[in-house]
Formats: C-alpha cells, structure tokens, sequence
C-alpha cells in the first residue's frame, strides 16, 4: 500500500514536470482507452451524485484504497460506500472539470485517469463551491473495469461570485 502512492504521484505529475500540457504516453482523446475511460469516470460519477450505492459500489475493487487529504484513507468498498451515503447523498454532488481528464495506459494492468473535479454543496446547487485533483487506478478484469486506488487531493474551496 505505501509503496504503490509515490508511484501514482510520480506518474500524475510526470506531463507536468517536463513542461508538458499533453504527456506523449497518455491515451488521445477520441481514442478508444480515453473514450472508454471518460464514460466509466461519468457513469460512476452519475451514480455518486444520484446515490445509486449499488451501482457506484460495483465499480470498485473489494480491496479499494481512497486516499483523501481531508478525511484520511478509507479502504474497502463498503466503508468507500457508506462515507458517500452518509457525506454526499443528497447533499453535494460531483463533476468533472471539462478537459481536465488525462488517461494514461498502464499496461498489463489497465488505466490511470489523473484530471480536476469541481463540488457543489448542494445536490441541485448550480455554483461550485470547491474544486480538487483526482487519480484514479483502474483494473481492466474480465468482467469490466474496477478502480482499485483513488487519490483526491488539493482541495480548495471556490471564492463566492460577486
């Protein structure tokens, strides 16, 4: 578990680091593992925000990690799901920043999706109040795909409009 988080960071940041805007590994957009990876990234994130805890639950490997620089690491996916439940439904909701997605190919394994995601407190709130940076590790398996790690961090809450 500690030694699988510098390496997610290391490659999050690798585009970056070089002055990059788009990484020469990651997958294109319009490309079949970008496409693939961007409805799997709505279709979890519409379960979260309408609280389909069936649905949202089995995109997830049993033995997910969530690591959140505000509330800590939770592992599992019923603790992952009961946090959502008892913090998010009805509550806020969560959407993906446009553009924002970057999906690299892992190899063997699967993908890592790295991009921004904006919240809002309420369910049906129509200004964001906070946004923040995501990395998803997903499995490829035969039966689909399955997140295995999840890191949201940089957390910022968004200055009211005037």
């Amino acid at each position: 578990m500690r030694t699988i988080l510098p390496l997610l960071l290391a490659a999050a940041c690798a585009g970056s680091a070089f002055g990059q805007s788009q990484p020469t590994n990651a997958a294109k957009p319009g490309g079949e593992l970008f496409e693939e990876m961007s409805r799997l990234d709505a279709q979890m994130f519409d379960a979260f925000n309408s609280c389909r805890l069936d649905e949202f639950a089995s995109m997830f490997d049993e033995g997910v990690e969530f690591y959140h620089d505000q509330s800590g690491v939770t592992v599992g996916t019923a603790k992952v799901v009961e946090q959502v439940k008892e913090n998010i439904c009805g509550k806020a909701r969560r959407e993906l920043v446009p553009g924002s997605l970057t999906v690299y190919p892992m190899h063997g394994f699967g993908a890592l999706l790295v991009g921004r995601h904006r919240f809002y407190q309420s369910a049906r709130g129509s200004e964001p109040t906070g946004v923040a940076q995501f990395i998803h590790l997903v499995r490829k398996t035969g039966g689909g795909w399955k997140v295995t790690r999840v890191i949201s961090f940089d957390h910022v809450g968004l200055p009211p409009r005037k």
